[in-house]
């Protein structure tokens, strides 16, 4: 392959693979958090890079570093078992039971529900005419005829994993960039005023921490570990096989794709951080999107608006259906890649006629779980040659990790299923994370998890030597 064609590839690729973690998350965080950091901005902006462009990059890395053949590969060197668990978990996480039916509700919310909005009756005149009574609400009926095109759509795309660079990397991820300068561009040169004084966590020192905290929310880490497979593959595609190469444009791939992401973030936060004074401080990120949008374009800025969500959510969909299909298809070969794409796309379809609100709820606990375990893995990966690779460091610090993870996991459950007025402080749950608030560092941040993930790599390490 000549250097030309060579490159024009890693960009496509890079392309492909930022379209595929862009999705509607990424817009809003940013935005929001540019409203509340306020004259903070660039302290929580530098924490929000790290964790939502830096992981994802180092977790494309590490498994292209770690020549695995997929994440159950890499996960297996805790145990085979555990490899299965977590890969089954986190794909399902991330796929067909929140992050894909949440792809179609976020962009019906942010990107078509305001057309909508004020013209039920008519919508209802319309349906009645067409079909007598009509027994389920107008937005009720919307999302489902929206969510059926949507993932008519993300199938077809899907359904051909082999022209998926082509398909995202050079028509869609264009498209959504563009969308996206448009507005950006014109307000960083247009600024509605001056950033504000920072509320809530973003007083202070500790802006940069929680703009760390902010960045885990767009999730893609835990995506980085299946979109990698497909970046690979996607490399492998182009006729190159040694494991360096493959290792080398996989990384420029990953480069590519976080230096847009990042550059779009500070874009984005930066429009967020200079809104209030020209749309008022909102509670959403969504509502600091479309009210800018619409600030700086009138009725048009929906549009445009409409645009880059459905364009951002669509890629991602696209993405993860792909992954899922691939991975199960290994999983349990006798069932088909595309019977599996046509599961996950009509599972996606059901759930996602439940609501953003209620897709977001039952998905908090889960990440809250994964994402430890997930950010473990990665950095056992990149130093698995400073151990030698025995399994004992990987089960201990998995085991360090694994704690703390479930009590994350269990404790936002019980936020998010007890009523708060039913809600008790002698709740078992409860009482460990009071416990825990005052004893472990970090914990009441949400990073309780790393010094016992630390802990358990010593011992591990330890373990093995003394095991020699």
């Amino acid at each position: 392959m000549s250097n030309h064609t060579n490159k024009s590839a890693f960009v496509a690729t890079g392309l492909m693979l930022f379209a595929l973690f862009f999705g509607a998350g990424n817009l809003i965080f940013p935005a929001l958090m540019g409203q509340h950091a306020g004259e903070n901005i660039f302290p929580a902006m530098a924490g929000f890079l790290i964790t939502g462009a830096g992981l994802p990059l180092l977790g494309i890395i590490a498994v292209g570093y770690s020549s695995s053949r997929d994440l159950q590969d890499l996960a297996s060197r805790v145990t085979p078992w555990y490899g299965i668990l977590f890969t089954v978990l986190l794909y399902l996480a991330i796929g067909p039971l929140f992050a894909i039916p949440r792809t179609a509700t976020t962009s019906f919310e942010i990107g078509l529900l305001p057309f909508i909005s004020g013209k039920e009756s008519q919508i209802i005149e319309l349906l009645s005419f067409l079909g007598g009574n009509i027994p389920i609400s107008v937005t009720k009926i919307s999302l489902a005829v929206f969510a059926f095109v949507f993932f008519g759509l993300s199938y077809w795309l899907a359904i051909n994993p082999g022209k998926l660079v082509d398909r995202i990397g050079r028509i869609l991820t264009p498209a959504l960039l563009i969308s996206i300068a448009i507005l950006v561009i014109y307000a960083a040169f247009s600024p509605m005023g001056a950033p504000q004084t920072p509320t809530n966590s973003y007083v202070g020192g500790s802006a940069f921490t929680q703009g760390i905290l902010d960045g885990y929310q767009t999730m893609d880490a835990l995506a980085s570990l299946v979109f990698a497979i497909i970046v690979i593959d996607a490399v492998r595609s182009q006729g190159i096989n040694d494991n360096r190469q493959v290792l080398s444009l996989t990384a420029r791939a990953g480069f590519v794709a976080a230096f847009f992401l990042a550059v779009v973030y500070v874009f984005i936060a930066y429009m967020g951080a200079t809104s209030v004074a020209g749309i008022g401080t909102v509670e959403t990120g969504a509502q600091v999107l479309s009210k800018s949008a619409e600030y700086y374009f009138g009725d048009a800025g929906k549009t445009l608006l409409a645009i880059i969500v459905f364009l951002a959510c669509l890629t991602t969909s696209v993405g993860l259906i792909t992954a899922c299909g691939e991975y199960f298809n290994r999983l349990i070969p006798s069932v088909s890649y595309g019977v599996w794409v046509t599961i996950f796309t009509i599972i996606s379809f059901a759930l996602s006629n439940f609501g953003l609100s209620t897709i977001i709820s039952f998905s908090v606990p889960v990440l809250m779980l994964l994402y430890p375990l997930t950010v473990a893995i990665i950095a056992l990966a990149f130093l698995n040659n400073l151990f030698g690779g025995k399994r004992i460091v990987y089960i201990m610090t998995i085991l360090g990790t694994l704690p703390v993870a479930l009590i994350d996991g269990w404790k936002t459950a019980y936020a998010m299923l007890i009523p708060k007025e039913q809600q008790s402080a002698e709740a078992l749950v409860m009482q460990i994370d009071a416990f825990l608030n005052t004893q472990l560092p970090l914990y009441n941040q949400g990073l309780g998890w790393i010094l016992p993930a630390a802990t358990g790599f010593i011992i591990g390490i330890v373990l093995s030597k003394i095991s020699k």
